[in-house]
């Protein structure tokens, strides 16, 4: 993909999510005004929406970046914490700008692949049974489809109370030099915070 700036890795938590609360401060994070070593503008949410539109697919609407959901959200205060590996994720992608998708590694099945999905490909993305049509999307990919995108991940290998180990992308784009190299430095920083072990890059 001409535009992609991926950043992958994986997660080893010291417990359970269910067992890991996020403390005070990471909570602080998610709320407007939050002091953050990143920030999002226009041109980051331009950019990030030119990556997605790469393969034909259109980023508006239901279907916009996860992370202009989170400046939505925050914004309005229904940013509310889910689990430790969940608001880490939301508090880098709320100020980077740049969508970032979270996959439980016991709940999905290697290999893994990023490509561009095709017409037909879809797949359930919360516990009410609604589906995203992804043709066009960039998306990770496991042994049994895709499972992961900027904009919603599955509900089949989204993380739960019993989650230890996970896969993370950050869905960077070369328009904005040096960006996914920095929200994964605040990232890390925050995990091993938390006690998490990261290692990267995937090996």
């Amino acid at each position: 993909h001409p535009l992609l700036d991926l950043v992958a890795f994986t997660s080893i938590f010291p417990a359970p999510l269910g067992d890991l609360p996020a403390p005070e401060w990471l909570q602080a994070l998610l709320k407007p005004g939050a002091t953050a070593p990143l920030q999002s503008d226009d041109a980051v949410r331009g950019a990030v929406r030119d990556l997605l539109r790469h393969g034909g697919y259109k980023p508006t609407g239901r279907g916009k970046p996860a992370s202009e959901y989170l400046v939505r959200a925050s914004g309005d205060g229904t940013l509310s914490t889910i689990n430790a590996a969940v608001d880490a994720c939301n508090a880098v992608s709320l100020h980077s700008g740049l969508p970032i998708s979270v996959v439980d590694l016991d709940r999905a099945q290697a290999p893994f692949r990023v490509a561009t999905a095709i017409q037909g490909d879809r797949y359930v993305f919360n516990a009410s049974g609604q589906e995203i049509d992804l043709e066009g999307l960039l998306c990770l990919f496991d042994a049994q489809g895709p499972c992961a995108n900027a904009v919603k991940d599955a509900q089949r290998t989204k993380t739960d109370g019993t989650t230890r180990r996970t896969l993370t992308l950050l869905w960077g784009t070369k328009e904005l030099v040096g960006r996914s190299a920095s929200a994964f430095a605040w990232y890390r920083e925050l995990l091993e915070r938390l006690g998490a072990t990261v290692e990267h890059p995937v090996s």
